[in-house]
């Protein structure tokens, strides 16, 4: 009996001895030890990224010896959805503790993962940006309201159409200059090549395609419907129409607003299509790639109007007899 007796405290020494060393290896592997990285490291996180795979990210750029002591820290902290995604920079010999603090904190964050939503417009935009902390919201307005694209036909008047809607990695240190050409670049890289031919053909220039395009995705709710729409503004532009969007009205609100009254349409600007025929000066928000598309390739139809029918689609009709039928049917 006291053999056993014997056996299990040098049994239960040993294990807390174990228990006690684990430790010691755990603390200086996450706290001390600064063997990595070796040389200065930049690591992008992306979007969605959970606290397992930034651990494996950060192991396999050498930024950390261990993907498991590392994730197992976060756990213990519970920060392992804390993290990040962005761009970051690690300087040489960062504890695992240090890296751990930079991903939740954002301390060696260099560049920002920024979503620009389709038809937001140079206002909205601003704010969004500022929101990311990457610059004061006027700042931003001022850049995208006073510089301007040059194109075959001049410039134009603002940046309003062509900061273009995507996910973008932005650097925490560009100015609203540099953030500005980021989506202008990107916008110039989806226009067709032959963008300026194929507008001369289409009767307009770039520009005022893209104006149309604006139009399209305001009003558009699906994208198979995108070219069907452009081509209605097309008709009704041929027959010096007024376009009649209401979205070109809300654009000279400083608020969204739910209904466009009867009083709102008769507002002089030339942003009211209802009142001046033709595209209005400048576009009205930031087409994404299917309405910029739909606009410089717009489905051929006799269709000259069309009026929301729920679900997501839109009810079109040749004649003012067959809309104020369905109007009848889908706003009554």
């Amino acid at each position: 009996m006291r053999a056993f007796t014997r056996t299990l405290a040098v049994l239960v020494v040993l294990a807390v001895a174990g228990v006690v060393a684990a430790g010691l290896w755990f603390r200086h592997e996450v706290s001390s030890d600064r063997s990595y990285p070796s040389a200065t490291v930049n690591v992008v996180v992306p979007r969605g990224a959970t606290g397992h795979d930034v651990a494996r990210l950060l192991a396999k750029d050498g930024v950390i010896a261990s993907p498991l002591t590392f994730e197992l820290l976060a756990r213990l902290r519970r920060e392992q959805s804390a993290m990040k995604a962005g761009e970051f920079k690690f300087e040489p010999h960062r504890t695992q503790d240090e890296v751990l603090r930079a991903v939740v904190e954002g301390g060696a964050q260099i560049a920002v993962w920024v979503t620009i939503p389709e038809g937001f417009t140079a206002k909205q935009i601003a704010r969004v940006l500022a929101d990311r902390g990457l610059g004061s919201d006027a700042a931003f307005t001022r850049t995208f309201m006073h510089e301007s694209l040059r194109f075959p036909s001049g410039p134009t008047p603002s940046l309003e159409g062509y900061l273009f809607p995507d996910s973008y990695l932005i650097p925490t240190g560009a100015d609203p200059p540099h953030i500005a050409k980021i989506f202008t670049d990107a916008f110039r890289a989806k226009l067709p090549s032959d963008a300026t031919a194929r507008a001369k053909t289409l009767g307009l220039t770039v520009p005022q395609v893209v104006t149309l395009a604006s139009l399209v995705e305001r009003e558009a709710k699906v994208d198979a419907e995108r070219p069907l729409m452009a081509g209605v503004y097309y008709n009704r532009l041929r027959l010096h129409m007024p376009l009649e969007v209401d979205a070109t009205i809300e654009y000279t609100f400083p608020q969204h607003k739910t209904v466009i009254t009867y009083a709102d349409l008769a507002i002089d600007s030339r942003y009211n299509t209802y009142k001046y025929a033709g595209l209005p000066p400048t576009p009205i928000a930031n087409p994404g790639e299917p309405s910029l598309d739909a606009a410089f390739h717009p489905k051929a139809s006799s269709y000259l109007y069309y009026v929301y029918a729920g679900n997501g689609r839109s009810a079109f009709a040749r004649t003012l007899a067959e809309h104020n039928a369905n109007v009848a049917r889908y706003l009554h």
